[in-house]
């Protein structure tokens, strides 16, 4: 057990989230911005909102004025939509304790400045770098909730931080590991979100296992491509933060951003899918930014172009095929 932890943001995420940090015997508060969400959590110690079904642990506090959820927390876990963390970072601000750990638990980059979520959290809250933590993995928040055994991934430039949120975010079927490569593990999760959207549009069109797996096996040599053009670590894309976040985003129903591919590939338009999706599919918002990051270091990624393009509508979805273009070479893998 470790001190008061607090988790600000209500949705699937962050309700599994504290969820996970209560089983692992800590004591949580759960910041839920709309009075009426929180006060049904606390009540019946469920959030059909988001969760339907799951029962959640009495003893998790939960509380819409966040200068009660934060008062004295020794940890503190973000989860917003990533457009959302710099507006909620001001808002929460100085309530926020001065030597809190601040954990990121958000897999997106951010518009018009191409940040990572530890890097708003750094800038903006003024949060030391060894005071920083990332949590990325396969993390489909409904199969956690339920209690399927799953590892994660805590990376933090500071070892002892990344073993104190490792070791308050673990339990009897939630284990989570540490490394120290911040980047790489953010982008991984940024990353995959967005070829789990290419999959989704293939899946959707139509095309069958040979198409899904070139994209696959593709996408992650192009996310790691590109985290290594930005100082990530190769390795860390051929663990839990890349190719297993990977393959549970692209392949499972319970993605967001697998359900928005698929609406896309049977022909449904961009503004049609933000209006389908009750949750936000990071991916979409993160296209952009990450292009222009790629763009900035010249790492071609033909995968997320040609997503951009379908989102752009200048691109039959049909003809989706990246791993069939000319910005590949023809030889190797």
């Amino acid at each position: 057990m470790t001190g008061r932890l607090a988790v600000l943001g209500a949705g699937s995420w962050g309700t599994t989230f504290a969820k996970v940090l209560s089983d692992g015997g800590n004591p949580v508060a759960l910041w839920a911005r709309r009075p009426a969400l929180a006060d049904s959590i606390r009540r019946r110690h469920r959030n059909d909102d988001y969760l339907p079904g799951v029962l959640l642990p009495e003893s998790i506090e939960v509380d819409s004025d966040v200068a009660v959820v934060l008062r004295d927390a020794e940890m503190i876990f973000f989860s917003v939509p990533s457009q959302a963390l710099a507006g909620t970072i001001t808002e929460v601000r100085r309530h926020v304790p001065p030597d809190a750990l601040v954990v990121s638990l958000m897999k997106g980059v951010e518009h018009g400045t191409g940040r990572r979520m530890s890097t708003v959290l750094r800038d903006d809250l003024g949060a030391s770098d060894d005071r920083i933590a990332v949590v990325s993995g396969p993390n489909l928040a409904t199969e956690i909730a339920r209690e399927h055994p799953t590892a994660a991934v805590v990376a933090a430039t500071s070892p002892e931080t990344a073993r104190r949120v490792a070791t308050a975010a673990t339990n009897r079927y939630f284990r989570s590991f540490v490394n120290g490569d911040v980047i790489g593990t953010e982008f991984g999760g940024v990353l995959k979100n967005l070829i789990a959207v290419a999959i989704g549009i293939v899946i959707g069109v139509g095309w069958g296992d040979n198409t899904k797996a070139s994209i696959l096996t593709r996408g992650l040599a192009e996310m790691t491509d590109f985290a290594v053009a930005f100082g990530g670590r190769p390795e860390t894309l051929a663990g839990l933060a890349g190719l297993g976040d990977l393959i549970a985003t692209s392949e499972s129903p319970l993605s967001r951003n697998n359900r928005a591919g698929r609406l896309l590939g049977q022909g449904y338009t961009l503004d049609d899918v933000v209006r389908t999706m009750d949750q936000t599919a990071e991916g979409l918002t993160s296209i952009a930014p990450v292009l222009e990051l790629a763009r900035s270091r010249g790492v071609a990624m033909p995968i997320v172009s040609q997503v951009a393009d379908v989102l752009a509508g200048t691109l039959d979805p049909r003809d989706i095929a990246p791993h069939l273009t000319d910005d590949l070479l023809p030889v190797g893998e």
